[in-house]
């Protein structure tokens, strides 16, 4: 934990260190995760938009895990697609890590991502320690 009580998760990306910003950071019971962009260690990201945002998805919870969350804290997340025709198939990789928990989320279609092979990029927030009664 750093002097002003942040915890900060890391997730491997070059761009970290060198755009001086981290996967995730917890303040107290807030977790905020970055933009994740679907990449594999080696660099490589699958072509469709439902792998891609299920990759996207796979690094969002291993920092939440990271930082003492889950799936399940996540209470607001963001999508940006550069294709409209690929909501379907991002909204099913959400409801597939997301469904019980069913965040506040908005999805929205970019003129580009930061790689032209990135069809998606996520990024969410959570809050943990303080669950209210249960959504039926």
């Amino acid at each position: 934990m750093s002097d002003d009580g942040r915890r900060r998760a890391a997730s491997g990306s070059p761009f970290e260190g060198s755009f001086g910003y981290s996967r995730a950071v917890r303040v107290g019971s807030r977790i905020v995760v970055s933009g994740t962009a679907p990449i594999f260690g080696d660099g490589s990201c699958p072509d469709d938009a439902g792998s891609q945002a299920s990759r996207c998805l796979e690094i969002v919870v291993e920092a939440l895990t990271e930082l003492g969350a889950s799936a399940d804290d996540v209470i607001r997340t963001r999508m940006y697609l550069v294709d409209a025709a690929d909501a379907d198939a991002v909204g099913l990789a959400h409801a597939a890590v997301f469904g019980r928990a069913r965040p506040a989320a908005t999805m929205v279609v970019v003129a580009g991502l930061l790689d032209p092979r990135w069809r998606v990029e996520i990024e969410a927030e959570a809050k943990v320690g303080d669950r209210g009664p249960s959504d039926s």
